[in-house]
């Protein structure tokens, strides 16, 4: 009968909760309680991001081009132009001489002429990595006013609290 009577005190302090702990924690204020307050307002607040945005900058600028000849086109055509004229010059030997003559000069100065090309204006796309700032608009809280049994608050959440918002309620003297 005493072991059935003390096993029911053991079920009865457990079940009024003799035994258990205080589940608010160690750093609980006792002069504190909770509470729901009506929200009369919620206004978002605006704020701007600023992120760096890199893009490609491409503009034409003009440059000079050089197109060269053909040398060795230039030398055969000169050494031939240049020995038919020394071949029309002088007599009997001399004229081969004068062809010899010819031909080598006019090599000469046709692959010099060859050579020399013709210069003209091109434009050459250039193109460079620059940054931009992009701006976006975005809500960064919300300025709040609610009213708590018969007095009107206003604060600033990170969130918009719906109709009720839960607010912590505490008394302390004044000096």
């Amino acid at each position: 009968m005493t072991r059935l009577w003390l096993s029911a005190l053991g079920l009865a302090l457990i079940a009024t909760g003799v035994g258990a702990q205080d589940v608010r924690g160690p750093n609980v204020d006792d002069n504190a309680h909770y509470g729901w307050a009506d929200v009369l307002r919620a206004d978002p607040v605006q704020g701007i991001s600023r992120t760096e945005v890199p893009r490609q900058e491409c503009y034409e600028q003009p440059v000079v081009r050089h197109e060269g000849g053909n040398g060795a086109v230039g030398t055969v055509l000169g050494a031939v132009i240049g020995g038919v004229l020394g071949n029309t010059v002088g007599k009997g030997d001399g004229r081969k001489a004068a062809t010899v003559a010819g031909a080598v000069a006019g090599g000469a100065v046709g692959n010099r002429v060859s050579d020399r090309g013709r210069d003209y204006e091109d434009t050459q796309t250039q193109c460079r990595q620059v940054s931009a700032i992009s701006e976006q608009r975005r809500v960064i809280g919300y300025d709040v006013e609610y009213r708590y049994r018969g007095e009107v608050y206003t604060s600033r959440l990170n969130y918009d609290p719906g109709e009720r918002l839960r607010v912590r309620v505490q008394v302390d003297p004044a000096d």
